[in-house]
């Protein structure tokens, strides 16, 4: 008899992965930020338990779009006040904060639930290339036997 498996918050291990966007196309960074956000590439993946990892994308203020997106795209929101629409272009969005373009790109790939939030969280967006998150490579440490010649 064959039994379904239930993921359990013991089982979901996260890792970081780090997503260089220098030269990409915003989409396709979206995309591949959004699977790994969602835990999609993972074989324990389950649609009701926030499973994914953590993403760090870094140089956001060199990515490149399609077209003629950049003064075309346009972004809206409302104040719900009378005469409170706002709008601004992908153009104008990307110099006074290019973090921002990114984030609003992953967030429309992610199912819209409570989950969205959580995953949202684990989204971390730089527009340069230096971010915390990045591991730095250690120096290796020698002994110091082998870093002197054996006297014999």
């Amino acid at each position: 008899m064959m039994k379904t498996y239930s993921v359990k918050a013991s089982d979901i291990k996260r890792e970081w992965h780090v997503i260089d966007a220098a030269d990409e196309i915003l989409g396709k960074i979206a995309t591949r930020a959004a699977t790994l956000l969602s835990g999609k590439h993972k074989p324990l993946f389950s649609r009701n338990m926030d499973v994914g990892d953590f993403v760090v994308i870094i140089n956001a203020s060199k990515i490149r779009f399609t077209g003629k997106k950049a003064e075309k795209k346009t972004y809206y929101r409302h104040s719900q006040y009378p005469g409170g629409l706002k709008s601004i272009t992908l153009e104008e969005l990307l110099e006074k904060s290019p973090e921002k373009a990114i984030q609003h790109a992953v967030k429309g790939m992610l199912p819209r639930n409570r989950l969205n939030a959580k995953m949202m969280k684990r989204l971390r967006v730089f527009a340069g290339a230096d971010a915390p998150y990045i591991a730095k490579p250690k120096a290796k440490k020698t002994r110091k036997s082998e870093s002197t010649p054996a006297a014999s």
